[in-house]
């Protein structure tokens, strides 16, 4: 009876087993025909068209392998060479040889092959979307026929009005904005910020003599006299020349900076002085050896200096022990935390005095999280990425070739000798360059559009000599919103044409950059001639004789002299530091 017992209870607890077994592999079945769905509606909506789904069969699989593979452009590129895989973050297309495919993920590439739960690329993917830029917070009008007002966001900021029928490009991406089209956030809206000078900043919270300092130059700045004699031409190249000036000597007469030693090379104190990041790397020298400003006690200070190099730090990705981008954000987290502990000034301020000055394309991304209260120096100051006017700076892409004579090859030809209406050269990444060149290479004599020139000297003395005998320089963002075209167009007294929507120019604290320069939007490249044209000749010999004025705000000099850009890059760090403080 016993064993009769025993025998029925094994065979119950074995059928539970298989029953169990079963309903498993049901759970399994169901859950891999949901994320089969899951996965295919991420395809379906990123489309936005029946470009994929009118794909055939056969294709199909294709068209899954190449969206698995698409990832950061800047992950597969190196300084001077990247992989041509780009995704269009006006047009939201994936573009790879010749065919396009729509993505929903507009103006950021999304590495899928990185995850392999569908949840977990979903969570980054809405990671990657959350951008922290004052004007996701704008009320913008759609260009819909009901004008309606609709929320700003991420998505909202990325915007393509064109119409030109005859553009490829432009017809793949249209089908993905039809519903909605918004405008990118204009230079007058970026003017309108520096004006209020009050979006999202770390305010200082703390009473220190140093913080009585900044709030009594604050106050001085605010009430400036203003100077009457100076000629009218040099004042009209700024926002507001009387303050700039008080502002200067204030800072001249004032501020004092720290410089943490922490840190090791070759990621911190080793400055990299040529190419398109020598920026950050000349910074980084000049400041580090400066008497006038530098203390050696910290409770001095008015500002800390972490100087770390963004270029090395993305070198550092192939060698060392890292392995992916979110090690260098460890490795500048840590690095933070390092500092922290030893001192107290960042607990006190949250970062707020602190700042770095970084040209790589991915400073912001690598310091988006642990150091977005420090004041940013970004080459990459793009108002959709998260740099805020009035509290980040905008810095000059300098690309310099002789670091022994930074000076070399300025100037240009007087406006008579200047046969050329438009010139641009250079390499054909990112979407907007070839829209560019599809409408204007070799389409009218007078505008000189060419892919990338010889890099021989004879090549780069053609590229030199093109500048100096063109009326406007086409400043056409690449990858990211910065161009090395804007400095050099200065250097050459060649009136920059920044098509770049979303830029934040270089001292925009202080400079007005539409005195000197003409603002295209990206949807307007099909009509770029007809605009260039349509300046009056008056107005475009005023430009240009403002960028001789301008000029000396642009030098590098081994020996800093006053008003350089090693001074200009410092005045705008402390001008965001001092209205940063809360008046009384």
């Amino acid at each position: 009876m016993g064993n009769g017992l025993q025998f029925q209870r094994l065979f119950c607890v074995q059928s539970i087993k298989r029953l169990l077994s079963i309903f498993g592999i049901v759970v399994a079945v169901v859950a891999l025909l949901s994320q089969y769905e899951n996965y295919i509606s991420i395809l379906s909506n990123a489309g936005g068209s029946s470009n994929f789904f009118n794909t055939s069969n056969s294709a199909r699989p294709s068209v899954i392998r190449q969206l698995k593979n698409v990832t950061y452009a800047s992950d597969l590129a190196t300084d001077e060479k990247r992989i041509s895989v780009e995704v269009d973050s006006v047009l939201g297309f994936q573009k790879s040889s010749t065919t396009t495919y729509p993505e929903n993920i507009l103006g950021f590439h999304l590495n899928i092959s990185r995850y392999t739960k569908q949840g977990e690329m979903r969570n980054q993917s809405d990671k990657i979307l959350q951008l922290k830029s004052p004007a996701a917070r704008e009320n913008v009008i759609a260009d819909t026929g009901n004008r309606t007002s609709l929320p700003f966001n991420g998505t909202d900021l990325i915007e393509n009005q064109a119409t030109d029928s005859n553009s490829n490009m432009l017809r793949a991406g249209a089908s993905t904005m039809q519903s909605k089209r918004k405008r990118p956030a204009s230079i007058s809206y970026m003017n309108s910020l520096v004006l209020q000078n009050s979006i999202s900043l770390v305010r200082s919270q703390w009473n220190s003599t140093r913080e009585k300092e900044l709030r009594n130059a604050k106050l001085q700045i605010e009430s400036s006299p203003i100077i009457r004699n100076i000629p009218e031409v040099h004042a009209s190249i700024f926002r507001n020349y009387s303050k700039f000036r008080r502002s200067y000597e204030l800072m001249e007469r004032i501020l004092k900076v720290y410089v943490y030693r922490e840190g090791e090379k070759p990621i911190f104190h080793q400055p990299y002085l040529r190419g398109i990041y020598a920026s950050e790397g000349w910074f980084m020298k000049l400041m580090e050896k400066n008497k006038q400003f530098l203390v050696k006690d910290p409770k001095r200070a008015h500002l800390f200096y972490l100087p770390f190099s963004s270029l090395k730090l993305r070198e550092a990705l192939s060698r060392q022990n890292f392995t992916h981008q979110k090690d260098l954000e460890n490795h500048l987290s840590n690095y933070i935390g390092r500092i922290s502990r030893k001192y107290h000034f960042w607990n006190r301020s949250r970062g707020a005095d602190h700042f770095f000055v970084a040209c790589h394309d991915w400073a912001p991304r690598l310091t988006r999280k642990n150091m977005e209260t420090c004041v940013r120096v970004l080459c990459n100051s793009n108002i959709a990425g998260g740099f805020k006017i009035g509290k980040d700076v905008s810095l000059p892409v300098t690309y310099v070739r002789s670091a022994e004579n930074p000076l070399k090859d300025l100037g240009g030809n007087p406006p008579s000798a200047r046969p050329v209406l438009a010139f641009f050269a250079g390499g054909i990444h990112g979407y907007l360059r070839p829209v560019l060149l599809k409408h204007w290479s070799d389409r009218e004599p007078d505008m000189k559009i060419f892919g990338p020139m010889p890099r021989d000297p004879e090549g780069k003395a053609k590229y030199r000599e093109l500048m100096k005998s063109s009326k406007y320089c086409i400043c056409a963002r690449g990858y990211e919103v910065h161009t090395p075209r804007v400095v050099e167009s200065i250097h050459y007294e060649c009136v920059p044409v920044i098509i770049s929507d979303n830029y934040v120019p270089p001292f925009f604290e202080v400079l007005d950059w539409e005195s000197f320069s003409v603002f295209v939007l990206e949807k307007d490249v099909p009509d770029l001639r007809n605009i260039l044209l349509s300046i009056p000749e008056e107005k475009y010999m005023e430009m240009q004789h403002r960028l001789k004025i301008i000029q000396q705000y642009f030098l590098w000099h081994k020996n800093p002299v006053k008003y350089d850009l090693f001074h200009m890059i410092l005045h705008s760090i402390w001008y965001n530091r001092v209205y940063q403080v809360k008046s009384k």
